[in-house]
């Protein structure tokens, strides 16, 4: 049986599961999302708990099992709390602003980077060397996140780029003298 498969998922008050053939739906104070469930998967939602099982021990299923555990699980956080990512931009003269909903970076090339976030997700600059992403959708989420970060990589020599929050990057020497 699968560690994270067999867990049991608490219901908060505020959100409401709807599980109808393969399709669970998870409505909440900030949105509504929805997710197909593969057929050889049941769902159980009982007492504001909801209980993933299998049908079989196929090596298939098994992986399917916490999967779409956690999946239902990511959902359910995503309405009732919502995720976010905190990136940083280091370097001389590199710095983000905001221009509607469209996000400008200035990260040390000759032109420009503007990026217009998807809808579902929201991104805003609170300094010129910080933005956050934010959204329901875990995986939107860090998938802009990364999309962002991807415009200019943190460096090993002196760190310059876009990191997230916390990242740790490893640091090279470069060149000695002598």
């Amino acid at each position: 049986m699968s560690r994270i498969g067999k867990r049991l998922i608490t219901i908060p008050q505020n959100v409401k599961v709807d599980c109808s053939k393969n399709l669970v739906t998870v409505e909440g104070p900030k949105g509504k999302l929805s997710q197909s469930i593969d057929e050889s998967i049941k769902i159980d939602i009982q007492d504001n708990e909801i209980s993933v099982s299998r049908s079989s021990d196929n090596k298939r299923f098994r992986a399917l099992h916490g999967l779409y555990r956690s999946l239902i699980q990511n959902m359910i956080v995503g309405v009732s709390e919502g995720f976010k990512k905190d990136l940083a931009i280091e370097g001389v003269g590199y710095k983000a602003q905001l221009k509607g909903k469209m996000i400008v970076l200035d990260l040390g090339f000759s032109h420009q980077i503007e990026f217009t976030p998807p809808e579902g997700v929201t991104v805003t600059v609170t300094a010129p060397t910080a933005i956050t992403v934010e959204g329901i959708d875990k995986q939107a989420v860090g998938q802009v996140a990364a999309n962002i970060r991807k415009f200019r990589k943190p460096e090993p020599y002196k760190g310059k780029g876009i990191r997230y929050v916390g990242e740790y990057i490893r640091r090279k020497q470069g060149k000695k003298v002598g």
